[in-house]
């Protein structure tokens, strides 16, 4: 049986900025830097920096061309898992993203933004002529 109390302390690290909780000192440690805006990580090619080390190997995808991630279903290859992710809905048809006002899905969740402007009557586009 899990006692409740026993995950008291499951996210001990609190950010004394926004109050975000942790589970890992590194983690709050790299969080402070959207607050700090450090940038510590620099791409040797392009002078690019960011705030975590993953981020620029992924970053670096785009000068060496590499595409680690291939859609076993078309053959498609992206340099970032999360494309791949988004890709395979073109196959499934999944449509995560559900409008709360009308029911309508979406595979993307820009697709929905755009949607939900049906709603609100929103136009952020003028035309300049």
């Amino acid at each position: 049986m899990c006692d409740k109390d026993s995950h008291m302390d499951d996210k001990p690290y609190v950010c004394e900025e926004c109050g975000h909780k942790f589970a890992r000192r590194g983690t709050l440690k790299t969080h402070m830097r959207s607050h700090t805006g450090e940038k510590p990580f620099e791409c040797e090619e392009c002078g690019h920096k960011f705030t975590q080390r993953g981020h620029l190997k992924t970053h670096m995808r785009s000068h060496t061309g590499e595409k680690p991630f291939e859609c076993e279903e078309c053959g498609l290859k992206f340099t970032e898992g999360g494309t791949l992710k988004r890709h395979m809905r073109s196959h499934t048809g999944e449509k995560p993203f559900e409008c709360e006002e009308c029911g309508n899905k979406f595979a993307r969740r820009g697709y929905l933004n755009i949607h939900m402007r049906s709603h609100t009557g929103e136009k952020p586009f003028e035309c300049e002529e």
